[in-house]
């Protein structure tokens, strides 16, 4: 009997226009995964917070329009994913539903509409990855407080093959692309965290360090390679290097730069306007003559393969979290790990 099977794909939203910037900002800093204060405390730092920082966040979104890119391109993933699992004939019925954690659709938005649509089966699917408390681990608190029910947990994915691959083509691409250049440093760039976060168990940093040297042995062409941090804000220390110091490293070392967010599957304000402006003018800045950005996956072929496939596999066995690989991923020591929490070894 052919299943209604919902998926539901997690990302962090952005602002449709201008006047959503400052409510995006708030809502986004007054979640307890962000900013750990007591409510209060949180709710008037996220006041002042998103108060400060709206005007140039505005700035930035003109750049792309007025608003992020990144609810459309979630729906192109949306769309290529639904398309590659209708060619595998299973029978069963799939249909993809977006939610947001800060803003339009919000995960509350997405538990609505799939109990209005009947789902027989729901599957959680992070556009995220690598997992982090901050990022998947909040869309799943979000979906356990909007009354979403059971459902299979994809948590992360930092080392499918299908995903490295992804990551290599593009990279290669790129590199080829422009002519080969030699004497040039692959830089990893991903979204920074407050260093306690990891040093209380998140396996963020941890699992990007695994996608990074699976990339970087998938392209022995390409040996100096190191990984960076970025979008740091606050006052507290965070994981390091940031991109703007291994930026100038590159520049003190006579390297070329070839850049690629790792931890980013789609085009947003982090890699078109901070990547692409922002570092790419510090570069010019540093006198690297040669600075090549990356694009983010998208719909590569290979990442909506994994995709498709995790949903698959997702479907075996029963409701629940879905480790990789069917068995725990990261060390016994990252306490944050949705693994660990759940008594999965």
């Amino acid at each position: 009997m052919a299943r209604k099977i919902a998926i539901v794909l997690f990302n962090l939203g952005g602002p449709d226009g201008p006047d959503d910037v400052k409510p995006f900002l708030r809502n986004l800093f007054r979640d307890p995964a962000i900013i750990g204060a007591p409510g209060p405390v949180r709710e008037a730092l996220a006041w002042f917070i998103s108060t400060m920082r709206a005007p140039s966040a505005r700035k930035n979104y003109e750049l792309m329009g007025g608003g992020s890119p990144l609810l459309p391109e979630s729906q192109k993933q949306a769309k290529a994913l639904i398309g590659r699992l209708k060619a595998e004939n299973t029978g069963d019925e799939f249909k993809t539903f977006i939610a947001m954690r800060y803003w339009h659709p919000f995960v509350e938005e997405a538990v609505s509409a799939v109990k209005d649509w009947g789902a027989d089966e729901i599957v959680l699917l992070p556009l995220y990855p690598q997992y982090s408390t901050s990022t998947t681990g909040s869309s799943l608190t979000g979906w356990q407080q909007a009354g979403g029910g059971e459902a299979r947990i994809v948590c992360c994915y930092p080392g499918h093959p299908d995903f490295i691959k992804a990551h290599a083509d593009l990279i290669r691409d790129k590199w080829t692309a422009a002519g080969a250049p030699d004497n040039i440093r692959l830089l990893f760039s991903a979204h920074g965290l407050p260093e306690r976060t990891v040093k209380q168990g998140d396996p963020y940093q941890w699992q990007i360090e695994q996608t990074a040297a699976s990339v970087a042995q998938a392209l022995p062409e390409l040996p100096d390679w190191q990984i960076c941090y970025q979008s740091r804000v606050g006052p507290l220390k965070w994981i390091g290097p940031s991109t703007e110091d291994a930026i100038s490293q590159a520049a003190r070392d006579g390297k070329a730069i070839l850049l690629t967010p790792i931890a980013f599957v789609s085009e947003h304000i982090e890699t078109l306007v901070e990547l692409d402006d922002e570092y790419g003018e510090l570069a010019a800045e540093e006198g690297i003559g040669t600075y090549l950005r990356v694009p983010a996956l998208g719909i590569h072929e290979g990442y909506i393969e994994t995709l498709a496939q995790l949903t698959l596999e997702a479907l075996n066995g029963p409701a629940g979290l879905k480790p990789p690989c069917g068995k725990r991923l990261c060390p016994a020591g990252f306490s944050k790990c949705p693994n660990h929490v759940s008594g999965h070894v």
